[in-house]
């Protein structure tokens, strides 16, 4: 009868642990499957193979602590970086420049085989100093260098974008029933900030 390991991971788990850590994989498979390390010493000898079951034994004890330090870190780092997306703050949206209009957002015909990219690329031209002043939370900022959800309507980028499609086609329906820029901007913010 084996004896249980403790753990209730499979075996391929720790084989991705233990090349994580740089622990032999031997190590683990051969204690999983209830082997030994004696099989690289001289069978032969009754002694060896009693030195090497205690010392297979004690290094299999310390190969697992490791790997449950392992799983235990990735763990914590998984749940840290859940409580640091739940809780981000609303972030500064940039006011509309003077000189936001439509002239640059490409025209909606470039998007017929794609129906709601083409239906927000036109809206997004109806209403340029209203996604001017919208912070976009793809963060295309630090990545593409956009000063405003508009920016992202002036080449393909927004097509490709779920975050900025859905914030303009936000921004667009509120505009139309008549809300400000600081309530569109309120409603954005609670889409994607908690």
């Amino acid at each position: 009868m084996k004896k249980s390991l403790g753990f209730p991971f499979p075996k391929e788990v720790f084989m991705w642990i233990s090349q994580r850590v740089q622990v032999p994989v031997r190590k683990f498979t051969g204690a999983l499957t209830g082997g030994s390390m004696s099989k690289r010493r001289n069978p032969a000898s009754p002694r060896a193979n009693r030195r090497t079951t205690a010392a297979a034994k004690q290094h299999s004890n310390v190969d697992y602590r490791r790997a449950g330090y392992t799983v235990a870190l990735l763990l914590i780092g998984v749940a840290a970086l859940a409580v640091f997306m739940t809780t981000k703050g609303a972030v500064a949206h940039p006011a509309p420049r003077e000189d936001a209009d439509a002239e640059e957002v490409v025209h909606h015909s470039h998007y017929t085989d794609y129906p709601r990219v083409q239906a927000v690329y036109k809206q997004a031209a109806e209403i340029p100093r209203v996604l001017d002043g919208l912070h976009c939370y793809c963060e295309c900022g630090a990545h593409s260098g956009h000063y405003s959800l508009l920016d992202c309507f002036k080449s393909d980028h927004g097509a490709g974008c779920d975050i900025c499609l859905t914030s303009a086609s936000v921004a667009y329906d509120l505009h139309k029933q008549g809300q400000s820029l600081d309530e569109i901007r309120s409603a954005v913010d609670e889409l994607y900030t908690r």
